[in-house]
């Protein structure tokens, strides 16, 4: 009788542990899942700005007397192999300058096109502060979650790393110098 009862306390304890294990692995899964899901909406919306800032290089070209190339160095970046926070932020500047040009020129402030421009680069701005918050927001909390026994050692069976932030800023390392302004 005594043997049933070890075998069976020992069935239960496996039974619990595997129960543990699954919910583990569960939401470090459905975590990950969030994760690469809101970064396929950020490279989209980057995407769609990319796409935008074509428009407007054309319309600048197009409308502009003296057919200076303003953003060549932004059209560019599709060759480049750059980081989706370093593409955000070069967009972000060629917006800047677009919105500048914009500002400063009257066929250009006349054009329809770019009226309608610049309010699709609020639209798209809007979307990516939402998902690069979400993005941050769902990082800390599986970074966290993967960092707390036993939950680091099923993260480390099943490969899960922590991720950085999406200003690319690795708060684990020592590098105190990689801050970005």
């Amino acid at each position: 009788m005594e043997f049933f009862t070890i075998i069976l306390l020992l069935i239960i304890i496996i039974g619990i542990l595997a129960i543990f294990y699954i919910l583990v692995y569960n939401h470090l899964q459905f975590s990950q899942t969030k994760i690469e899901k809101v970064e396929g909406k950020i490279d989209e919306d980057l995407r769609e700005k990319y796409d935008l800032i074509n428009k407007a290089d054309s319309i600048i070209k197009e409308t502009l007397e003296n057919k200076k190339d303003y953003l060549k160095e932004f059209i560019n970046l599709k060759n480049e192999k750059i980081s989706n926070f370093d593409l955000e932020r070069k967009l972000k500047e060629a917006e800047t300058l677009i919105l500048t040009l914009y500002e400063d020129n009257k066929d250009l402030n006349k054009n329809e096109k770019m009226f309608e421009i610049k309010h699709e680069f609020k639209n798209i701005n809007e979307k990516l502060v939402a998902g690069i918050s979400y993005y941050n927001k769902h990082v800390n909390e599986t970074n966290n979650y993967i960092r707390k026994f036993p939950n680091n050692i099923i993260a480390k069976i099943h490969h899960f790393k922590i991720k950085p932030f999406f200003d690319g800023k690795d708060m684990t390392d020592t590098d105190i110098n990689d801050f970005k302004l």
